[in-house]
C-alpha cells in the first residue's frame, strides 16, 4: 500500500471574497501536496470554508440574505480558486456540510464524556473579527491590533466551557518532545510561552436566541457551538471521522498550514481538544506570516486587500504562485504589489527559466537535429541540488526552494556563456557532451518546478518529450542520466511571454 500524506489549510471565513492572503496559504499547501505526490504518496489535500459565527451571521443580515444563502455564494468563490490558482486539492469541506455538523456534535459528546465540558456564567472582552476572547494585554488603544476596525465587545452570559486548563502539561510535553511540531522555531517558542503562562478555560457555545447561526449543541437546544470549536473539527470530518475505517484511519494525523494569527487555535486549542476526544495530535503545523500592502497587514476589515483573481488575470497563475513562494519570506511577513510581481516574473521566469529553455532547445535543434546526444557525466552537482531541494521543501522553506532552483538555472546559463558552443561549432569542435549536460539539467529543472509552477512544468515536459512520467519513482527520476540518447525535443513557443 502507498504511503499517505495529508495536508490541510485553515478554513477562511466567508464574510468577504478571497484575497491574496488566502492565495498564499492555498498555494503553499498545494506545493506540499504536489511535492509529496512526486514522492509517490497517496495524497489528501483539504481546504474549504468556515461558515458559522457572529461575524458571518451579522454580515448575512446586513446583506439581507439568510445565512445559508449568503455562505453559498462566497463558498463558490473560494472553490473557484482551484482553477484560478491551479490547485490540486482533493477535499473541499464546508462547515455547513451535514457530515461536518454530525462530526462536530460527536466530537462535543466525546469531550463532554471525558469531563472537559461544563457550564458557567462569564464576562469577557471579545473581538468579533478574530472570533476570540481578548485579554487587556492583547488590546491596543481599545482595539484588537489584528482587526482594528471592529469594536471590542463585552459579553456577559451563560456558556459552555472547554476545560483548556487541564491540558497545560500535556501541551508542554508535546512541544518539548517534538521540537519540529511547530515550524518555524520562534512560533513554537511563542506558543510554548503562552501555554506555560497558564491556560484559561474558553467558551465553546453561544446562546441560540442571541446568535442562532451555528452547530446545535447536543442535548441543549438553547445553545449553538462557538465557531472555533466547530470549525477546527473540519480537519477530521473531511476524512470521514468518526468512522472507524476509511479516510481517517488512513490519513490522520495530518500536516496543517496556517497564518501566524492562527497559532494559538491550531497548535494549542485544537491539540487540547484532540486529546480530550481521544484522538492523536496533528503531525506538524507550519505557520506563515502575513502579506502586507504598503507595509500594512492585508485585511478585509482594513480594506487594503488584493484580489488574486485579478492578479492571475494580469500575469497568469504560475507568475503569481512563483512570486508568493519565492519573493516572500517563508516564515515572516512580506509585501506585495503588482509591479513587484511583474518584475519578479520577468527576471526569474521570462529571463530566467524561460530564456534558458529557449537557449538550450534552440541549440539541440540546430546542432543535434532536435535529438538528445550521447550521455555525458554530471557537472552541475545535481545530487547535492536534490538534497538541498528536499531539505528546504520538507522544512517548509519555499523561498529557499526557489533560490535553489534559480541557482541551478544560473549555473546552466553561466556554463553556456563560458563554453560558447556556437564558436566551437564554427571551429568544428564536438559539443555533444555539453548539449547533453545542458538538456539533462533542464530535465532536472522541469521536475523541480513541478510543484511550484505546474502549468509551465507540464509545457516544458512536453518540449522534452514528456519527461514527467507518473510511473517513474522519484528516486529514479532525479538520477543523473535520465535522458535516453535520441529522444526528440522541440523548442516550440516561448515558455513564458513578456508582460
Amino acid at each position: 500500500m502507498k504511503e499517505t500524506y495529508y495536508i490541510t489549510t485553515t478554513l477562511p471565513y466567508v464574510n468577504a471574497k478571497p484575497h491574496l492572503g488566502h492565495a498564499l496559504e492555498f498555494v503553499q499547501a498545494d506545493v506540499l501536496a504536489r511535492f509529496h505526490h512526486l514522492l509517490g504518496k497517496d495524497i489528501v489535500f483539504n481546504t474549504g470554508v468556515d461558515e458559522h459565527g457572529v461575524k458571518i451571521y451579522r454580515k448575512s443580515i446586513e446583506s439581507g440574505m439568510n445565512p445559508q444563502t449568503y455562505c453559498d455564494g462566497f463558498a463558490k468563490q473560494f472553490d473557484a480558486l482551484k482553477s484560478t490558482l491551479n490547485l490540486s486539492y482533493t477535499h473541499f469541506i464546508r462547515t455547513t456540510d451535514k457530515k461536518h455538523i454530525q462530526a462536530a456534535q460527536e466530537f462535543w459528546r466525546r469531550c463532554e464524556k471525558n469531563g472537559d465540558i461544563y457550564k458557567k456564567n462569564y464576562t469577557v472582552k471579545y473581538c468579533v473579527g478574530c472570533e476570540l476572547e481578548k485579554t487587556d494585554s492583547e488590546i491596543v488603544e481599545g482595539k484588537c491590533p489584528i482587526h482594528p476596525t471592529y469594536t471590542i465587545e463585552h459579553i456577559n452570559e451563560e456558556n459552555y466551557f472547554f476545560r483548556f486548563s487541564r491540558y497545560e502539561q500535556v501541551l508542554l510535553d508535546l512541544y518539548d518532545n517534538n521540537p519540529e511540531f511547530v515550524i518555524p522555531k520562534n512560533r513554537l517558542l511563542e506558543i510554548r510561552n503562552f501555554v506555560a503562562g497558564g491556560l484559561q478555560d474558553f467558551s465553546i457555545s453561544r446562546i441560540k436566541e442571541k446568535m442562532p447561526w451555528g452547530v446545535p449543541v447536543p442535548g441543549d437546544e438553547a445553545h449553538v457551538m462557538y465557531v472555533w470549536f466547530d470549525a477546527l473539527v473540519n480537519y477530521i470530518s473531511t476524512i470521514d471521522w468518526p468512522k472507524e475505517e476509511g479516510g481517517f484511519q488512513l490519513y490522520w494525523p495530518g500536516t496543517q498550514v496556517a497564518g501566524k494569527d492562527n497559532l494559538r487555535q491550531q497548535s494549542a486549542m485544537w491539540q487540547a481538544m484532540l486529546c480530550s476526544a481521544g484522538i492523536p495530535h496533528s503531525k506538524q503545523i507550519y505557520i506563515h506570516g502575513f502579506i502586507t500592502s504598503d507595509d500594512k497587514k492585508m485585511s478585509k476589515s482594513i480594506g487594503n486587500v488584493i484580489d488574486p483573481v485579478e492578479e492571475v488575470g494580469k500575469y497568469g497563475s504560475d507568475a503569481l504562485r512563483f512570486y508568493l513562494l519565492g519573493a516572500l519570506p517563508s516564515f515572516d511577513d512580506g509585501d506585495y504589489t503588482s509591479q513587484k510581481c511583474e518584475e519578479y516574473y520577468t527576471a526569474h521566469l521570462v529571463n530566467g527559466i524561460g530564456n534558458l529553455t529557449s537557449r538550450i532547445l534552440t541549440m539541440i535543434e540546430k546542432y543535434a537535429n532536435g535529438k538528445v546526444p550521447k550521455f555525458a557525466e554530471d557537472i552541475f552537482a545535481t545530487e547535492k541540488f536534490w538534497q538541498e531541494y528536499q531539505l528546504a521543501m520538507t522544512s517548509f522553506d519555499f523561498h529557499k526552494v526557489i533560490e535553489i532552483i534559480c541557482k541551478l538555472v544560473h549555473a546552466c546559463d553561466t556554463t553556456i556563456s563560458a563554453e560558447e558552443p556556437w564558436k566551437k561549432v564554427k571551429e568544428k569542435q564536438n559539443i555533444d557532451q555539453l548539449l547533453y549536460r545542458l538538456v539533462e539539467c533542464l530535465r532536472h529543472i522541469t521536475i523541480a518546478i513541478t510543484p511550484i509552477i505546474p502549468e509551465a512544468a507540464e509545457k516544458l515536459s512536453q518540449k522534452l518529450g514528456g519527461v514527467l512520467d507518473n510511473s517513474t519513482q522519484f528516486t529514479d527520476m532525479v538520477q543523473w542520466g535520465g535522458f535516453q540518447e535520441g529522444r526528440v525535443v522541440v523548442k516550440g513557443e516561448n515558455l513564458f511571454n513578456k508582460v
